[in-house]
Formats: C-alpha cells, structure tokens, sequence
C-alpha cells in the first residue's frame, strides 16, 4: 500500500509541476485578454459618448429622436451585458484554475489520511486479537 501511496503522490507532484507553467500562461494570457476587453468596452463607451453628442447638437431635419434614443439605450444594454459576461469569465477562470491546483493535494491528502486510517484499524484489530487470544488461555488453564 504504501508503494503505490508513493507512486501516487509522485505522479500527483510531477504532474502539478508540468502543469504549472501551462496554467501560468493561461493566467496571463487571461489577464492581457481581459485588458483588450476593457480596452474594446471603453472604445464603445467612447464611440456611444460621441453619438450622445451628435444628437444633443439641433437637427434641422426633424430625425425623431425617441428612435435614437431608444438604440442607444439598447446599444448601452448590450455594452453592459458584455462586462458581465467578461467578469463572469474571469471569475470561472479563476475558480478553475485553483480547482485545477488544489485537486491533486486533496486527492493526496486522502490517500495520506486513508492510510493512517487503515494502520489504526489495524492497530487496534490486532489489541483485540491479543486479548482474545489471553482470555482464551485463561479459559484453558481453569
């Protein structure tokens, strides 16, 4: 038991070491992805803050406004979907990423505790043999 214990844990610590540098990439591929984001978002918000303009200067053409307007609140709708998406993704992100980290150590950590355990059941299976074993005796000798 205590050989495939070791071997286990010696897959479990290889394969965190060759994973680690491939979820430090991701990391910050992910953080860069997220700037390009907010970067793009903030593009938006500057594009819809120079139509907001356009249509607060006088038309003489008598365009009706409340269709521009209600666009643009959609257009400002979509624009704040997209950011909760993003954070949404970030946040999985990270959450998988520990998932992915914290994994192997908990799987080792139960075959270290389950190994414990099966000496202590072992332990006291063998106090209870003996001292069957010594009242068998003196059941004998009387």
């Amino acid at each position: 038991m205590k050989v495939k214990l070791l071997n286990v844990l010696t897959v479990c610590i290889f394969t965190l070491a060759v994973i680690s540098p491939g979820i430090l990439a991701f990391t910050i591929v992910w953080g860069r992805h997220i700037e390009l984001v907010k970067a793009q978002n903030l593009t938006c918000n500057v594009n819809n803050n120079s139509r907001v303009n356009n249509a607060l200067v006088p038309q003489s053409e008598g365009i009706d406004t409340s269709t521009y307007q209600s666009s643009l609140k959609i257009s400002e709708h979509n624009l704040n979907h997209q950011e909760l998406t993003a954070v949404e993704q970030y946040q999985l992100t990270t959450i998988l990423q520990w998932f992915f980290l914290i994994t192997p150590i908990f799987v080792g950590l139960g075959i270290i505790l389950y190994d414990r355990y099966l000496v202590y059941r072992t332990a006291v299976f063998k106090e209870q043999v003996e001292m069957l074993e010594r009242l068998w005796q003196q059941s004998i000798e009387q």
